[in-house]
């Protein structure tokens, strides 16, 4: 199958780390749309996919008028239906309350959750069509806050709060909501995290993106009946 004769999955943070995965994974069985802040990388994506289509937006420029509200108005009228929204965006800020400048809670705010919230509405309609499933990956911050995690966690526990009261709102409209929280993995976020830290990196202490993977597909594969409605997936050797 290709182009309309597939089922739909749009997946934003969609041309690096988790997200990047989650396309190549869903590009068996699905036409992607794939989301990413560049042209360049985006076009990359794309590349050698067998049904594909890019969507380009700043998600940090999310206001009225801006980057991602210019994108939607361009991509929504193209989408009789949607039958995946991956939601795999995200920053990074972290740091103590004393020291982080309000900027950085702000984007946090913006990329993490607000733009999350406006993607999600612009293609509710295109949602309810195909009752279709949301997927909010989220984090493991997203359920315990720990020190220097400020930004990060806040705009978390808000986007498992949105997650939550979407699928309550929805559910009578056949759209199922799915919060993924993996804990750390091996991805560039990671890395950055561990420079943040200031200890040696070891890739075999963290989940390996597959595994994050075979969860966003545990989901998408649900059979009708079922809501798989949150997921905690840890390295086998985390301690709470």
């Amino acid at each position: 199958m290709s182009g309309p004769e597939r089922p739909v999955a749009v997946v934003t943070g969609a041309t690096r780390g988790i997200g990047r995965a989650v396309v190549e994974d869903l590009a068996a069985t699905h036409h992607v749309v794939v989301c990413g802040r560049t042209a360049e990388s985006v076009r990359a994506a794309v590349t050698d996919l067998p049904s594909a289509e890019g969507f380009v937006a700043d998600l940090a420029d999310c206001g009225p008028g801006g980057s991602l509200e210019r994108a939607l108005a361009d991509l929504v009228p193209r989408l009789r239906r949607v039958d995946v929204l991956v939601h795999s965006a995200g920053v990074l800020r972290r740091g103590s309350v004393a020291d982080v400048p309000m900027s950085d809670w702000e984007l946090s705010m913006r990329v993490n959750l607000v733009a999350v919230a406006g993607i999600t509405r612009a293609l509710l309609p295109a949602l309810r069509t195909a009752h279709g499933l949301v997927v909010v990956l989220n984090s493991g911050a997203g359920l315990s806050a720990t020190a220097t995690m400020g930004p990060y966690s806040a705009s978390k526990f808000a986007l498992r709060a949105f997650a939550d009261l979407l699928r309550d709102e929805e559910r009578a409209n056949g759209v199922r909501v799915t919060s993924i929280h993996p804990g750390r993995v091996d991805t560039d976020m990671q890395r950055e995290m561990i420079d943040f830290e200031g200890v040696q990196y070891q890739a075999d202490e963290y989940l390996r993106v597959e595994s994050v993977i075979s969860a966003v597909r545990l989901a998408v594969t649900a059979t009708p009946e079922a809501s798989i409605d949150t997921l905690t997936v840890r390295p086998r050797g985390f301690r709470p």
